[in-house]
């Protein structure tokens, strides 16, 4: 008791003169309850996200006593909210997940993939969502809050309505003529006058929200063999992307261990798709004192060979880069980093396999479709994501995931680099890049260079400057 007495307060001081009161309070019971913001005095851990109102729904749930994962999960389905171009809940993608302290790091991967069976009369074949059970997974495994709590701002920001971010004014822009095609989506995202949405006018998405409500209220289960789940069926088939129920029953996230290769002294986790593991690739030749070009090049034949069934753990050997092509166009993605105070970190990349993925709205839902890959000319995404950390002493040191198409696994690897070698997570992101990487490449990043949990004080986090996102915590 003494010890636990004297450790209590050495964090009060600790946790600075200005938080003295707010931690004594915390310490016995008459501060704000687990769950609510201003739980957590202190470092509460950062988030770097590409489209800013997801951003700070994660750092909400860091402040209310979430760990790494529930911010993620709430930083997912926000974007699904704000950022439906790449991260519509009908999409999916991957996330890696370091646990400091039991050494511990995991991948999810729950891409949004094709039916196996497509409808004769589906003119716009859609994927099978992975996001809201991949996100799930994740909330199961590592999760601190209730899942309830943790989803409940994206409800609230569909329901009542959320400003138009620049991310999504951009894509909007871009895609708003063959978009508006759609009644639904053209109500949904096209001022009075029909012209798109732009920064700072209000989005608001009733369906979204209500959908959302009930995944809250009757668990996501529903969503893929309930009720809503033959909803979503018929829905899908009117928005001319037939998703059969009984495919829906049987998605499901995959979630299994990292696969590891060397840094120097620490560890890269690695997840098993194309993107992540032409990243580390590409990150161990920059280590190797390869140019960027020839690095550049690995990544891309990596991911190449990764996709055409090269053994992932071969290629990261440094096995024969040999075998397999990618499309000259990619799928569009985005990609987010968090990590809490004590040293979980997670690092996704969600897409849709297309901007606005099949660009309809399956109706009474709110849901933008995402694209089957594969079919016709869409083409599949690249999502790269990587996490590095020390398996001896159990700490976790960055966190790194990139959009961009072919231009995000060469990118991610300089910037990553770059923090290794002593730049701030901001330096490393905003750095010149060659070619591609320059163009296309966006990545959010977070560093500890002494590592979390011992030394929060040298952690830094940042969104790329050529994007239009966040990187935003507190200490």
């Amino acid at each position: 008791m003494l010890r636990n007495g004297l450790a209590a307060g050495a964090a009060v001081m600790l946790a600075g003169c200005g938080t003295i009161g707010a931690a004594y309070d915390n310490l016995f019971g008459t501060g704000p309850a687990r769950g609510t913001p201003g739980f957590v005095q202190g470092f509460l851990g950062g988030v770097a996200v590409e489209e800013p109102r997801a951003a700070l729904v994660g750092r909400e749930i860091l402040a209310a006593g979430g760990s790494a994962a529930d911010a993620a999960v709430a930083i997912g389905f926000a974007l699904g909210v704000t950022l439906p171009s790449r991260a519509s809940l009908a999409g999916g993608g991957v996330c890696l997940a370091y646990r400091a302290e039991r050494g511990q790091a995991l991948a999810a991967t729950f891409l949004p993939r094709a039916p196996a069976r497509l409808d004769p009369g589906s003119d716009r074949p859609a994927a099978l969502p992975g996001t809201p059970r991949g996100l799930y997974a994740l909330h199961a495994r590592l999760g601190r809050l209730p899942f309830e709590r943790v989803i409940a701002p994206a409800e609230q920001l569909a329901r009542f309505g959320t400003e138009t971010s620049r991310a999504l004014a951009r894509d909007l822009a871009v895609v708003a003529g063959p978009l508006f095609a759609d009644p639904q989506a053209r109500v949904l995202f096209a001022r009075a006058d029909g012209a798109p949405l732009a920064e700072g006018d209000r989005l608001v998405q009733p369906e979204l929200g209500n959908l959302i409500g009930l995944i809250r209220s009757q668990g996501v289960g529903d969503f893929y063999q309930g009720g809503l789940a033959r909803r979503l069926a018929d829905a899908t088939a009117a928005a001319g992307g037939a998703l059969p129920a009984e495919e829906l029953r049987a998605t499901l996230p995959s979630l299994t261990a990292t696969l590891r290769a060397s840094l120097g002294n620490d560890t890269l986790h690695v997840a098993p798709v194309g993107g992540s593991i032409g990243a580390a690739v590409a990150l161990r030749r920059l280590a190797a004192r390869a140019s960027e070009a020839e690095a550049e090049a690995a990544a891309l034949a990596a991911a190449a060979a990764s996709r055409a069934g090269a053994d992932p753990a071969s290629l990261l050997d440094g096995a024969a880069l040999a075998g397999g092509t990618l499309p000259p166009v990619l799928g569009a993605t985005t990609g987010f980093v968090v990590a809490d105070r004590e040293g979980m970190a997670v690092a996704c990349a969600l897409t849709m396999n297309n901007l606005f993925g099949t660009g309809r709205i399956a109706p009474g839902t709110g849901l933008v479709l995402a694209a089957a890959p594969g079919v016709g000319r869409v083409p599949p995404a690249l999502p790269t994501v990587l996490l590095v950390a020390n398996d001896n002493i159990r700490a976790f040191r960055a966190a790194a995931a990139a959009s961009g198409g072919s231009g995000a696994p060469i990118a991610l690897a300089l910037a990553v680099q770059r923090a290794i070698g002593g730049a701030t997570a901001a330096q490393a992101v905003a750095a010149p890049r060659a070619g591609e990487a320059e163009r296309s490449g966006r990545v959010t990043l977070l560093s500890c260079p002494g590592y979390l949990p011992r030394a929060p004080a040298t952690c830094t986090w940042a969104a790329d400057p050529r994007g239009h996102g966040l990187a935003i915590g507190a200490d």
